[in-house]
């Protein structure tokens, strides 16, 4: 029975058409074939013109101070005018001195002042009658000689007089503390019913209201710094704020290999950003092409950055297989959602790069490529 059914079989075999036989093979190598591993999109590196700019940390300053100081000796405060934080304006009253004793010796010295001048007034009148009976004998040499001295040291004496009640009228001016420019208190120190030594600080004053940011830029970048370049730079509050390049520091820290690059920050600043404060910003050197691509594509593993790019492409975007290769590139700006590949893209055709899934993919997984839509790159 059984040698029956060999027979049977092999007859079975010779009386088979050829195209049964022939479409075994084929049915086996697809059975064979690798499996996608995941379903991806891809998209082309695309050229843009993007703002080159120079990232830095720094702090906020005021751009000038002024110290604003008692100038009369050993009187007593009388009034504060100004507190912290006020706008005072060049020339306004920001204390006020107890002057009643100033006024007296002012009043002193001019009477001094009339009383020497009416001494002198006599003596001249003396010296020139001296001088008019000089021919006649009536006075000798020496007693004219003595009213002529007279009427010099009376006029000396009007002289001093003069310049002691300058010096009374100037002690009674500096009673007033006036701001020495316009500008907002940063500091006060003057204390009412205080009697302090001419040279004491009272205020310290922001100049004109006016803040800088001084940025350490480390010394290999000072020569792509210029003046005038714009900056956006935000403060550790989270408040942003514009500014420009004013000047790049003469010299270079000896110990942290930076300079200070100024830069004056713009009227309307927000009054939230104070002198003191940390900020951010970045520095605008101009434009430049980058080859971008979108940040979805773009994968970070073990400190590196790489791309998945078809290393078999089938076909354009539509639905086919491929394997893909993993490249290990340098990322450089970041404009929204693109990122600029600085370096490691072959030269040539640019390759097709796996967007959608390129993070759960490995070097040589075996992918299929579904149509999706091209992000195209961002202009700026």
């Amino acid at each position: 029975m059984l040698a029956a059914s060999a027979v049977a079989m092999a007859v079975a075999l010779l009386l088979a058409p050829l195209g049964t036989l022939a479409q075994a093979p084929a049915s086996a190598d697809k059975a064979n074939a690798p499996k996608p591993a995941l379903t991806v999109t891809v998209d082309a590196p695309s050229r843009a013109t993007w703002s080159q700019t120079l990232s830095a940390n720094g702090n906020v300053a005021a751009w000038q101070e002024a110290s604003v100081g008692a100038e009369a000796n050993g009187l007593r405060l009388a009034e504060v005018r100004a507190q912290v934080g006020d706008r005072v304006k060049a020339g306004q009253v920001l204390a006020v001195f107890d002057a009643e004793g100033v006024r007296a010796e002012v009043a002193q010295s001019r009477a001094a002042l009339a009383e020497a001048r009416a001494n002198a007034a006599e003596a001249q009148a003396n010296a020139d009658r001296a001088r008019s009976l000089q021919t006649t004998g009536a006075m000798s040499e020496q007693q004219i000689a003595q009213f002529t001295t007279a009427a010099v040291t009376a006029a000396a004496r009007v002289e001093s007089a003069q310049a002691m009640l300058a010096v009374q009228e100037l002690r009674l001016k500096h009673a007033q503390v006036l701001a020495p420019d316009s500008g907002i208190v940063a500091a006060r120190s003057a204390t009412v019913g205080a009697v302090v030594p001419a040279g004491t600080e009272l205020f310290r004053l922001i100049r004109q209201g006016r803040l800088e940011w001084r940025a350490e830029v480390p010394a290999a970048d000072l020569a792509r710094v210029k003046p005038g370049q714009a900056v956006s730079l935000k403060a550790a509050n989270g408040v942003m704020a514009q500014g420009r390049v004013r000047m790049v520091g003469p010299t270079v820290d000896t110990q942290t290999r930076a300079a200070l690059v100024y830069v004056d920050l713009l009227p309307g600043t927000p009054e939230a950003i104070k002198a003191g404060m940390f900020a951010a910003g970045e520095m605008v050197l101009g434009d430049s092409a980058a080859t971008t691509v979108p940040q979805q594509a773009v994968v970070n593993r073990d400190g590196f950055t790489y791309l998945f790019v078809l290393a078999e492409p089938k076909g354009s975007d539509a639905a086919g297989t491929a394997r893909v290769q993993r490249l290990k590139v340098q990322a450089g700006r970041r404009v929204g959602d693109r990122v600029e590949i600085a370096s490691g893209l072959p030269t040539g055709a640019a390759p097709r790069v796996v967007v959608q899934g390129a993070g759960f993919l490995n070097d040589g997984d075996v992918v299929k490529v579904v149509a999706g839509p091209t992000t195209e790159g961002a202009k700026k």
